[in-house]
């Protein structure tokens, strides 16, 4: 085969909403202060479920859209930042949990770019002929390494979690990666401590996606030969309503532009696939169309790829 493609994939977020005016209950912040701010609305919390948990649910669902099973399944890749510990990694307990029998199984922390890095990687092992079915994870639960006292951070942050199935494919859907780092503003996102709390710069990072990203997805783009404008749908990361709108419009997207970050706030490593997922769910986007992943955040790390949508 000459490529790999995505297959099917599949989400879950935890059942508990929580509100910007149950925030407003607890901090110094209002509904007004953050809808104007970041244009969140809502945000889902995990109450005991682990990374892993929600991991697995994701996967299990889009195993079932795939119509395959985890038998099949000889590679696992789990994005996230919010690992619950060192070892054994998220990847072999996803894995457990779903009864995968014997996979090479890794975690990959970039943050909020995980996804694209890890459907990268999952594209280079099949292409490279060490794999055949990858399930590839984004997870977090930030709800975990939030000071619910600072009202800068706390307002952003939701749980969730969304996989791919990505298999081989005559004709390639996924399109080759843009990615790399600003490690010199490595500092404005961090997870840091013990225990470890999630504090960022935001003027920082707003400042850097606002003035870089719209080139580094154009780039992108122009690896897999589509221009801006015939993209179906713009799946950015889910940090910011008014960074997603500004990217859209410097790239002259005509197509959907992923705005989850309303009702999910920010997923970190699941908020790209987690968008994703619900567009092709509700049917919003065709099969085949192409779509531009983009996901951007700590480290300062960034990558993206056009895909196929499945």
């Amino acid at each position: 085969m000459s490529g790999s493609k995505v297959l099917a994939l599949g989400h879950h977020q935890p059942p508990r909403v929580v509100t910007n005016a149950d925030l407003a209950g607890m901090v110094d912040t209002s509904d007004e202060w953050i809808r104007s701010r970041v244009g969140i609305v809502t945000r889902r919390i995990a109450s005991t479920e682990t990374v892993d948990e929600l991991g697995a649910l994701a996967a299990e669902k889009a195993l079932s859209a795939a119509g395959t099973t985890a038998a099949d399944v000889d590679l696992v890749v789990v994005a996230t930042c919010t690992a619950t510990d060192h070892c054994p990694n998220t990847a072999t307990r996803v894995a457990a949990r779903i009864g995968c029998p014997a996979p090479a199984a890794f975690d990959l922390n970039t943050a909020c770019s995980g996804f694209c890095y890890a459907l990268a990687t999952a594209d280079h092992a099949i292409r490279a002929g060490a794999a055949r079915t990858v399930l590839v994870v984004g997870v977090e639960r930030m709800s975990a390494v939030t000071d619910w006292t600072d009202r800068s951070t706390c307002v952003l942050v939701g749980d969730g979690a969304a996989a791919a199935v990505v298999v081989p494919s005559e004709e390639p859907g996924i399109g080759p990666v843009l990615w790399g780092s600003a490690p010199e503003l490595g500092h404005a996102i961090r997870i840091e401590g013990t225990p470890p709390v999630f504090a960022q710069e935001g003027q920082t990072v707003f400042r850097w996606a606002i003035t870089a990203v719209a080139d580094l997805a154009r780039r992108a783009c122009e690896l897999a030969g589509v221009a801006p404008e015939e993209l179906a749908a713009f799946v950015p990361h889910q940090a910011n309503l008014r960074i997603i709108e500004p990217l859209a419009k410097k790239l002259g997207i005509t197509g959907v532009v992923a705005r989850d970050v309303v009702e999910s706030g920010n997923t970190s490593a699941a908020s790209v696939p987690l968008a994703l997922s619900k567009l092709v769910e509700r049917g919003e986007l065709p099969s085949g169309a192409p779509v531009l992943l983009f996901g951007f955040g700590g480290g300062l790390t960034y990558a993206g790829q056009v895909i196929r949508c499945p």
